[in-house]
């Protein structure tokens, strides 16, 4: 038995203080590097994945970890039964599992009888929206290329399939090695039972096909740049009978020539006249939703900034919408007549000190 030179933790590359989810994450990775189906004309794969799942089999479950850190391999390098007391932990019968159960419970996908079925892969495409769809949200029309199930085969690949005759179409292999049984898919089928004796013709026996298709999705309100929208199963084809992956878009933002998003908030500069900045005034400002009056107080700086409560986007999760922020600029005119020149000047003469005092004191 492999794990009798090789310690558990070495032999999954981890350290012995490695929590459940390190130990799982550490399994994965080198049971999908090693899988036999994954690696045809490989001698040295099955061996590998078989130590991998052993060493998996002791430490991924709490209870034989424990038993495991405590008693070190002793009970596992007996080749036979091992008993502790009356009562205590047996171990002879400890590992008689089916690969099915694991690949089930790690990858969250299904082997043992009917084989290996991967989820499909995912799918992220970018998308632009511009301010006003945002703010309200809205349904865009994607044109999308993606592998999906052959529909004439279902998926198998066959046109006429049978039995497998390595495994009598059940679809498993038995194993044993001293106290250890166990279960693994057949080699020749991949675990699926069947072998194919005619190849799909729609799809050359893949089981897929490039599908071209048109999806509407629905871009909720208040979305920003690089919010993702999910659609479920609109991702690429699994294998087998794994699920199809999701399709993910990815939200762009087009810059929009008034208004500035900045998370939730929007900015936004409005110029006013010298005699509106000096005197005070009611205006109109734009908002996302129409226009808003405001009130503009006598002696506006140019660059000061006002808030409009609420005026805002709206929170995609709670709808609980941000502020807008006016930032005002004082509109100074390119064309003077000679009056206004006159007038300008006799404005200039009521400053009663200079405005750019205190700026070369420092």
């Amino acid at each position: 038995m492999t794990s009798a030179v090789n310690d558990y933790y070495n032999v999954l590359g981890i350290s012995k203080n490695a929590s459940q989810e390190e130990i799982k994450r550490a399994y994965r990775k080198l049971a999908r590097k090693y899988h036999p189906d994954l690696n045809p004309g490989d001698k040295s794969a099955e061996p590998k994945f078989k130590e991998i799942n052993e060493a998996y089999a002791v430490i991924g479950d709490p209870k034989k970890k424990e038993e495991y850190d405590r008693f070190g391999k002793t009970p596992f390098d007996s080749g036979g039964a091992w008993h502790e007391g009356a009562g205590g932990p047996r171990f002879e019968d400890a590992f008689e599992f089916g690969m099915g159960d694991i690949f089930g419970n790690i990858f969250g996908k299904s082997g043992g009888a009917r084989g290996f079925h991967a989820a499909g892969t995912d799918i992220l495409i970018g998308l632009e929206v511009t301010l006003d769809e945002a703010f309200s949200g809205t349904v865009k029309s994607i044109n999308l290329k993606r592998e999906a199930k052959c529909p004439t085969c279902n998926g198998s690949g066959a046109q006429s399939e049978a039995a497998c005759a390595k495994c009598k179409g059940s679809g498993k292999m038995e194993a044993s090695k001293g106290f250890f049984r166990m279960s693994q898919a057949c080699t020749d089928c991949g675990g699926t039972g069947r072998k194919i004796t005619k190849a799909c013709k729609a799809c050359n026996g893949r089981g897929k096909n490039i599908l071209t298709e048109t999806v509407k999705v629905r871009i909720p309100a208040g979305v920003d740049n690089g919010s993702k929208v999910k659609l479920k199963g609109k991702g690429n084809a699994g294998e087998g009978s794994g699920p199809d992956g999701d399709l993910y878009i990815e939200i762009t933002l087009k810059p929009h020539p008034v208004f500035r998003k900045v998370g939730d908030d929007i900015n936004v500069d409005v110029p006013l006249t010298f005699g509106e900045a000096a005197l005070g005034a009611k205006i109109e400002v734009p908002t996302m939703e129409g226009t808003a009056v405001m009130t503009i107080p006598s002696g506006t700086q140019g660059g000061q900034k006002f808030k409009l409560s609420g005026k805002g986007f709206p929170a995609p999760k709670t709808g609980t919408r941000g502020n807008q922020y006016v930032t005002v600029r004082i509109a100074v005119p390119k064309d003077l007549s000679n009056k206004a020149r006159e007038t300008i000047k006799e404005i200039d003469s009521l400053y009663s000190e200079n405005p750019r005092k205190g700026l070369f004191n420092k």
